[in-house]
């Protein structure tokens, strides 16, 4: 019962979602029979390419929403997951991703963290560069309800600037304005059911469809710009994974959250909860600041269960060889020291004990 009264709240309170009277089923289907056929008549894709995005009437169906708790941030949150996989727009979602990712990670690399690995590295350049000393401060925050809360016609154009800046007139022999056409369209045909009711999203895309994603990068490539990167020093480390920032100041604390609660006003759209402090976790490594010098290792989320893939269950054996290897891996690369390595080896075997 908490959970439904919870997920009603966080459709009420996003404002994202507005109640159909009707199935939209077969409104969407013909709503993109009809723009495919006319960008075909037009030139502006090809006869294979719209076979590729056309959907199979007989293989699709209504998206649905479901939720998932969030248990390891206060309050327990839900996150709203909108499954995409036999939608009428699943085809094109795919699409546009498979197209569009790959420009974002090689314009975007320079600002952007793969994983924990990466900001290591990141970071130790920063203190070769002798920029780290006892008084930095690592600073990281997360966008509440991103791909819930992106403006769509603002992420749109958003899409149309990175594209024209970075001089992809053409993508795959595809023109801008048909790439913007085809993202409206994913965005405004985002329809599903939850409780036996019909719902359309009209802020934001569906966390579940693949294009989501890239377009909800893309705008925050934006953003950061106009917030972050204009006002930090060039040379403090600056990454972005996703909706997840981090970045290190010289600042004082102080100078710090008064910039940070301005740039929470930048954008109705866009708020964030912010952590300062010289010790702290982004993604799955913890790093310290010991009075100038740089401590790591790896992280784990306090809500996280103890449990891996299950000894009884059907996997291929290299499967769970795999798992072990993968652990002691991480556990190595993110130990700065032999004792923090010892704690983690400690804790897998834990783990694998605990797993039986």
């Amino acid at each position: 019962m908490k959970l439904v009264l919870s997920a009603v709240h966080t459709r009420k309170t996003t404002g994202a979602y507005e109640e159909l009277s009707t199935n939209p089923l077969n409104d969407i289907y013909r709503r993109v029979i009809n723009l495919l056929n006319q960008l075909r008549s037009q030139n502006q894709i090809r006869e294979w390419q719209k076979q590729k995005l056309i959907p199979v009437q007989n293989k699709i169906e209504l998206a649905y929403m479901y939720f998932l708790a969030k248990p390891h941030k206060k309050g327990t949150p839900l996150r709203p997951i909108i499954n995409t996989i036999h939608a009428v727009t699943a085809r094109i979602s795919k699409f546009l991703d498979q197209k569009l990712r790959p420009l974002f990670n090689r314009y975007a690399r320079s600002t952007t963290i793969v994983d924990g690995v990466d900001l290591l590295h990141q970071l130790d350049q920063y203190i070769q560069k002798g920029y780290f000393n006892s008084s930095t401060l690592f600073i990281t925050f997360d966008i509440t309800n991103l791909y819930t809360m992106l403006p769509q016609e603002e992420s749109l154009k958003i899409l149309d600037e990175f594209l024209r800046q970075h001089n992809c007139h053409r993508i795959h022999g595809i023109s801008i304005e048909t790439i913007i056409e085809l993202a409206r369209l994913v965005l405004q045909a985002n329809a599903f059911v939850y409780g036996k009711k019909f719902y359309r999203q009209i802020i934001g895309g569906a966390m579940g469809s693949p294009f989501t994603l890239t377009l909800a990068n893309i705008f925050m490539w934006k953003w950061e710009r106009q917030t972050i990167l204009s006002k930090l020093p060039s040379y403090e480390l600056y990454g972005r994974y996703i909706d997840d920032v981090f970045f290190t100041s010289n600042e004082n604390e102080t100078t710090i959250k008064e910039w940070l609660d301005f740039t929470n006003q930048f954008h109705p759209n866009i708020k964030l909860t912010y952590t300062i402090s010289q010790c702290l976790p982004f993604l799955d490594v913890l790093i310290h600041n010991q009075n100038g010098t740089l401590s790591s290792s790896v992280y784990h989320k306090p809500a996280a269960e103890p449990t891996i893939l299950s000894y009884i269950s059907d996997h291929p054996r290299h499967i769970f060889r795999n798992v072990i290897q993968t652990a002691l891996m991480r556990a190595i690369r993110y130990s700065s020291t032999f004792e923090a390595f010892n704690i983690e080896r400690r804790t897998i075997r834990l783990t694998l004990l605990y797993n039986k």
